[in-house]
């Protein structure tokens, strides 16, 4: 098992009993489920995603995940999936589960469909997986890739399973001894990572990638300007790399400190960082589902 956002490091499966996977709803042995070969998340990527932290108080943040979820079915004009069926799934995911750190999937899709782009013919289909993962190292590094985002596409700032861009990228960066890639947008402004969110200090002010850049709102960077005084305005790559600081946000990374990004390198995680390291464990620690 490969550990999100790490390259080339493998892990045992420490789960305490084979894996089960919750399937519309049924709770399944790993082996035992499936869906349909028609499944429009499979066919087309016509479906949403939502990625947790599990810590032993459960899955972080569950509620705010949830509300994404349903703002990016709406988007694929998708039905928004009921949120106490989906908490009842995660109970019976997460049960008797000892590890220290997981993660949660839940994907929503919109069922059987044609083998094209029309609409599916549903009913949705719901799917919850679980799995061990190690903490994120204080610090990591990242490249920028060579892709840009498209800061006015129709699925800007919505999670959906079509990831395949996101794939090649993540390669990219592993091929690069690095563990994130960073995306420009069409006008040369940082936008974000493949599965994380970027923020600079600069001269003691935290800045991050305004939304309209078309980066995800992502749940830990979104906490953290609630939890944090921080800026949002638009960055050029060479603005950003002449940053006193540079750290990551994301479900698995929390505050990650970046050492090296491209061919510059930082003090990390800075002082700033490890200030905003403490304040997002010790505020997620006290509210397992802040709302």
């Amino acid at each position: 098992m490969t550990v999100p956002g790490e390259p080339d490091q493998t892990l045992p499966d420490t789960s305490p009993a084979p894996r089960r996977v919750w399937v519309d709803d049924r709770l399944l042995e790993a082996d035992e489920a499936s869906v349909s070969a028609v499944d429009h998340g499979l066919v087309v990527g016509d479906g949403v995603f939502e990625s947790l932290k599990v810590t032993a108080a459960g899955a972080f943040a569950l509620g705010r995940h949830l509300a994404r979820m349903s703002r990016s079915a709406e988007a694929l004009g998708l039905p928004a999936p009921d949120p106490d069926r989906v908490r009842e799934a995660a109970d019976a995911v997460l049960a008797d589960r000892p590890y220290e750190l997981g993660l949660l999937r839940i994907t929503w899709t919109g069922g059987a469909g044609p083998l094209g782009s029309q609409r599916a013919y549903g009913p949705p289909t719901l799917v919850l997986a679980d799995t061990p993962v190690e903490p994120a190292p204080a610090s990591t590094s990242v490249v920028t890739v060579p892709w840009t985002r498209n800061e006015h596409g129709a699925m800007t700032g919505v999670k959906t399973t079509s990831y395949a861009e996101n794939v090649r990228a993540l390669r990219h960066a592993y091929d690069r001894d690095a563990t994130e890639g960073l995306f420009l947008n069409t006008v040369g402004h940082v936008c974000e990572g493949t599965g994380s969110n970027l923020f600079c200090v600069l001269d003691g002010e935290v800045v991050t990638s305004p939304l309209a850049s078309g980066a995800l709102a992502g749940i830990t960077r979104e906490l953290l300007l609630e939890w944090a005084d921080v800026t949002e305005r638009d960055l050029t790559l060479a603005e950003a790399q002449r940053a006193d600081e540079v750290f990551l946000t994301s479900s698995l990374r929390d505050v990650q400190g970046v050492h090296r990004w491209d061919e510059v390198t930082f003090d990390a995680p800075g002082p700033v960082t490890r200030r905003l390291q403490q304040v997002f464990a010790e505020r997620s620690a006290a509210d397992p589902d802040p709302r």
